[in-house]
């Protein structure tokens, strides 16, 4: 068993789920690597995983100097606090994670500052849990207004999860909810991505039509980790 042999199952899971909706459409796989040391993560970009992910800006960091010679495209899926945007923005794609509107502007004054343009999803609470980060779904289209002004912050779409007692099949009527918003707001607003589904339940989100799957144990299932 090797990283390599569970990317290229999770990679057929991929492709299974997309057949099975009938789409033809790219769906983008985010390794995350939270979990595990960096030669690990090294073996999965190795693997053929050039995108990979963390929860934590520090760690984000430290990984991004630790892989700096690799063409790693670095994705924060974390909650992102603003004393940590001016070191994060230079090293990520993408965030996932742009949960309040004071966040939103503050990345656009470090984006500003750096001469950079920061692309952004907005982390929106499908579910209703209380402990979860993210706008309610009735906020986001005053809160997608509100970011047009934002010069150096691109929002190319939403985030979400499940909620923490729904996994798998169970996820389905979340992720269905947050297609409908996506839907419903894209053309207006011109968004292109859709993030949501994890290692228990992306072949779902997949099939409810996510652009964006972000796994991580599924990648180390039966290895050793530290």
């Amino acid at each position: 068993m090797t990283v390599a042999d569970n990317l290229a199952r999770i990679q057929e899971r991929i492709a299974n789920a997309a057949q099975r909706a009938g789409r033809k459409d790219s769906i983008e796989l985010v390794g995350v690597t939270k979990y595990v040391d960096t030669s690990m993560a090294r073996q999965l970009f190795d693997a053929g995983c050039s995108t990979l992910g963390e929860s934590r800006p520090q760690q984000l960091w430290q990984r991004a100097e630790d892989l700096e010679s690799l063409p790693i495209r670095w994705h924060l899926i974390g909650h992102l606090q603003r004393n940590k945007i001016k070191r994060t923005l230079p090293l990520v794609e993408l965030i996932h994670s742009v949960d309040s509107t004071r966040l939103a502007r503050a990345i656009d004054e470090q984006a500003r500052q750096a001469e950079l343009t920061a692309n952004v999803l907005l982390e929106v609470n499908i579910s209703g849990d209380e402990e979860k980060h993210g706008f309610a779904p009735e906020e986001l289209p005053d809160v997608l207004a509100s970011s047009q002004p934002l010069s150096n912050v691109n929002v190319t779409g939403l985030m979400g999860m499940a909620a923490f007692t729904r996994r798998g099949e169970l996820a389905r009527q979340d992720f269905r909810k947050l297609k409908t918003l996506f839907d419903n707001l894209r053309s207006t607003y011109q968004l292109s991505q859709l993030s949501m589904g994890m290692s228990n339940d992306f072949e779902v989100a997949i099939e409810e039509g996510s652009t964006i799957v972000r796994v991580g144990s599924a990648m180390f299932d039966g290895l050793e980790t530290p």
